[in-house]
């Protein structure tokens, strides 16, 4: 992170206390910005901020599908940058109520790039996207030229939210990029509904871990750090490289299915790995993960942890911060 570029930026993070958002606030925070944040629950029991990181910018509370928030928030504040990642993103959450996920992925991403069309103001909007926007391809890994083709509520829904994002910069120039990540993994998820914090925390209660899928599916898996320095790095670079209309993958590139990284966790641990395969997954793409060629050539972005340094500090991060 370029310190200097940061320091004073009026920034705007929606979704700001969930695991993305909080790890990206965290360090824009330290690197100067002057920070907004909207987000649906505000000040959680469960977070990564402490009480004097709060008093440093300022929470706003409220749903992306609300216009009128979203529109008085934009014209009070006037952002140079916004990061947009509020969202909808559980899987099975959305096949069970997709409207929901509609509203919040698709017309809470309208909301802002409309409040956003006629500001002059705003110099880079990024928006989190997902490697499900793709839907299922035969060809792997995932380039950022492969179709957009979410076959179920969720992968739709982000399909939807980068078409809106290109038509936004195709017809009114909006400067507005697109991220596309393998699964974030990292401090600061306290979604156990996801592998890492649920393997953890079963391991350390003694419980077996349930994994809904065969535990062949497989995916790439990215170290939070190494994503929030890739969105960062678009920002930075979206106005003097001119990207805006682009989207960009960010991943490790070295898939590995779901079994083989619940082991990792294990191993991480110094425990015998202890799971049971319910088979159950549904509406899940079987092999999925991404190529990051674009962000390394363009962005000069690579992954600084390695999948086993990265688990290895995620894994001691939860031993500190055990939730029982």
């Amino acid at each position: 992170m370029n310190r200097s570029f940061w320091k004073n930026k009026k920034v705007l993070i929606t979704g700001h206390e969930g695991f993305l958002g909080s790890n990206l606030t965290r360090t824009l925070l330290d690197g100067g910005a002057d920070i907004r944040g909207i987000d649906i629950l505000t000040k959680r029991k469960l977070t990564l901020f402490s009480k004097e990181e709060y008093k440093k910018f300022r929470t706003i509370k409220g749903d992306i599908a609300d216009v009128a928030l979203i529109n008085r928030v934009i014209k009070s504040f006037k952002p140079e940058y916004i990061f947009h990642l509020a969202a909808e993103a559980i899987v099975s959450r959305s096949n069970k109520n997709p409207v929901r996920a509609f509203k919040s992925n698709i017309e809470g991403t309208w909301n802002l790039l409309e409040a956003c069309r006629n500001l002059s103001n705003v110099k880079a909007i990024v928006v989190a996207s997902s490697d499900k926007a793709y839907g299922s391809h035969k060809v792997l890994p995932y380039t950022e030229s492969a179709a957009l083709k979410g076959d179920h509520p969720y992968d739709a829904s982000k399909s939807c939210a980068d078409l809106l994002c290109y038509t936004y910069f195709n017809t009114y120039s909006l400067p507005v990029c697109v991220t596309r990540c393998g699964n974030i993994y990292g401090p600061g998820d306290f979604n156990y509904s996801r592998i890492v914090p649920d393997a953890v925390r079963c391991a350390l209660s003694g419980k077996t871990l349930e994994i809904r899928s065969d535990g062949k599916f497989t995916r790439d898996y990215v170290y939070v750090d190494d994503i929030v320095n890739g969105y960062i790095m678009l920002a930075e670079q979206l106005v003097s490289k001119k990207l805006a209309g682009e989207a960009f993958n960010f991943s490790d590139e070295n898939p590995i299915n779901v079994i083989q990284f619940t082991k990792m966790i294990y191993d991480a641990l110094l425990m015998k790995p202890d799971y049971k395969i319910l088979n159950n997954a549904k509406y899940e793409i079987m092999h999925q993960y991404l190529s990051s060629k674009k962000a390394r050539k363009i962005l000069g972005w690579k992954p600084a942890y390695s999948l086993k340094q990265g688990i290895r500090r995620t894994v001691e991060w939860y031993k500190n911060h055990r939730v029982k």
